[in-house]
């Protein structure tokens, strides 16, 4: 892959390697892998994609079943230039971000044991320079989903980062966070550039199935859906 830009990498590459080195499951019909030809045309013709190249030359995957919000985090952060603790020119890792701050919002003993929820996810993001807002689903729409996501894909400097539940869109596996990467208007779906490399690759869903699924209660967790976080560099 050598001298390959990363929109070149990422479609010729398999789908990406974790350290666990899971076996990589099938995606549900409902579901167009990135990797395969109708994925691959979806995402030359995409009309909202100004910081999908970044998302995937910073994708970090998940190294344990319970840190997707962190995997996330580091990827969106990292895709927008937000320099880690070294300074310019310095990367966020998954350690970085779960730093003593993080620990006063989210110990680590806690994100290893059940992850995180939608406002911790955000509330973490808030720690670093950029502009957070955080959307429950049962709280919003499809359409104001849909518009909103639009509008951050298509711009650059933005991000959208999405909490669902695998079974409602035919996966295995319970509630998930990842980034989305891109859109495209004429099949109405959204690229989601799943953190569970491993398991996984990067999937086009269609916006009412994704906003279905983000439209969920997590267990014990009864009142609050999942839902998106819009993220903007800069602080604001």
């Amino acid at each position: 892959m050598r001298g390959l830009s990363p929109f070149r990498s990422l479609l010729l590459a398999p789908p990406f390697s974790l350290k666990t080195r899971l076996k990589a499951l099938v995606a549900p019909a409902r579901l167009t892998p990135l990797h395969g030809t109708d994925g691959r045309q979806l995402l030359a013709t995409a009309e909202a994609q100004a910081s999908c190249a970044a998302l995937i030359a910073s994708l970090v995957a998940q190294d344990d079943p319970s840190a997707c919000g962190v995997a996330s985090m580091v990827t969106v952060l990292n895709a927008l230039g937000i320099p880690g603790p070294g300074g310019s020119g310095t990367r966020l890792t998954p350690d970085s971000v779960l730093d003593g701050r993080a620990e006063g919002i989210l110990p680590l003993a806690t994100v290893r044991q059940r992850g995180m929820t939608l406002a911790e996810l955000a509330q973490l993001m808030a720690l670093h320079p950029v502009r957070v807002a955080a959307h429950h689903a049962g709280d919003s729409s499809l359409a104001a989903f849909r518009s909103a996501a639009i509008a951050h894909l298509a711009e650059p400097g933005r991000a959208v980062i999405v909490n669902y539940a695998r079974q409602a869109l035919g996966q295995g596996g319970r509630g998930h966070i990842s980034p989305l990467a891109a859109y495209h208007a004429g099949s109405d779906h959204f690229l989601v550039l799943d953190v569970a490399t491993a398991k996984h690759p990067p999937v086009w869903v269609k916006a009412a199935d994704l906003f279905f699924a983000m439209n969920t209660i997590p267990r014990a967790k009864a009142g609050r859906t999942r839902g998106f976080v819009l993220v903007s560099a800069g602080e604001g």
